[in-house]
């Protein structure tokens, strides 16, 4: 299997008056051969749509979607090929990591979403974690993702009433038909957090409004600890009425975001720890939110109506 090489479609959304596209960059320092590769920048105003119209128009046996500001490692793409030698592997991710010169508030955000507390499993896409294993649409993230282009294909693409948590419902019917889903903490990509409080606390909500979306779409079991937020949301707002009962559970609360804060220490310092923690109850509660507002929002027609215009830039690299 060493002489496996497939051809790979490199997809980057991006806006249509971006002239800088980061990782349309980057990725020609991929250690991969020039003539297996094509990029392509798919220029619109909805990013599930990008993406679809692009992977209609892709070449590639494998289809390798990035956000415009990522910057994967050279080696990605050698690295994930032995795992995509075995048919029923699907699809493969990795984190997303905060570059190593990113302002310090961005490097805080990182601490965030790096946690147990705050994230759960989904920390996974934001930290290495564990080995090479067998997982779920929980740890892995559409700004680093590689997968079969025939198999998303047969699934109709992505869910363009969803954004985000596009990819996350296209994971679970993949593995609904026996497709194996793989997580690799070493197949990375530097990408910096959001860069104000305002936006961190956007994408928070988003994230909450998204996940309720796709539950409503697409119900499953998967999406249970996502209710934890919103319940927690419920508990905040009427859980004080009822006395000391009502107060015991946010006591508990207090000792494991001190607990997580302390945990956090060892590979981030005290200062950045003790920095994030107020933002870890910040993000249950606005997560919890937006999954609130998620429940009633009007959701779009999987096809978006009038059709939003994509304009597919193609570079063949030699």
């Amino acid at each position: 299997m060493s002489g496996f090489m497939p051809t790979v479609s490199i997809v980057i959304p991006a806006r249509p008056g971006l002239a800088d596209v980061a990782a349309a960059k980057a990725v020609q320092a991929l250690d991969y051969p020039k003539e297996q590769l094509e990029i392509i920048v798919a220029r619109g105003k909805q990013p599930s749509v990008q993406r679809n119209t692009a992977l209609r128009a892709a070449q590639g046996e494998l289809v390798y979607f990035l956000d415009d500001d990522s910057r994967p490692q050279p080696g990605n793409l050698r690295r994930a090929i032995a795992h995509f030698a075995k048919p029923e592997v699907q699809m493969l991710g990795g984190p997303n990591l905060c570059p190593p010169e990113a302002p310090p508030l961005e490097k805080i955000f990182a601490v965030v979403l790096s946690s147990w507390l705050a994230f759960g499993p989904s920390r996974a896409r934001y930290a290495p974690a564990g080995a090479v294993r067998e997982t779920s649409e929980k740890e892995l993230i559409l700004c680093n993702l590689l997968a079969r282009r025939q198999s998303l294909l047969d699934l109709g693409g992505f869910d363009e009433s969803l954004y985000p948590n596009e990819e996350n419902a296209l994971m679970d019917d993949l593995q609904k038909r026996g497709g194996k889903l793989l997580y690799d903490p070493e197949f990375v990509v530097y990408r910096r957090p959001r860069p104000t409080l305002k936006a961190f606390c956007r994408m928070l909500l988003t994230y909450g409004r998204g996940r309720a979306e796709q539950f409503r779409l697409h119900p499953g079991f998967g999406s249970a600890l996502n209710f934890v937020p919103p319940l927690f949301c419920l508990y905040l707002l009427i859980g004080p009425w009822f006395g000391l009962p009502g107060v015991v559970p946010l006591m508990l609360y207090g000792v494991a975001v001190l607990g997580q804060t302390l945990a956090s220490t060892t590979s981030h310092g005290p200062l950045k720890s003790l920095a994030a923690l107020p933002l870890i109850v910040l993000s249950h509660i606005l997560y919890g939110l937006g999954f609130w507002r998620g429940l009633f929002t009007r959701l779009r027609r999987q096809k978006a109506e009038p059709p939003t215009e994509v304009i597919l830039e193609t570079i063949h690299l030699k």
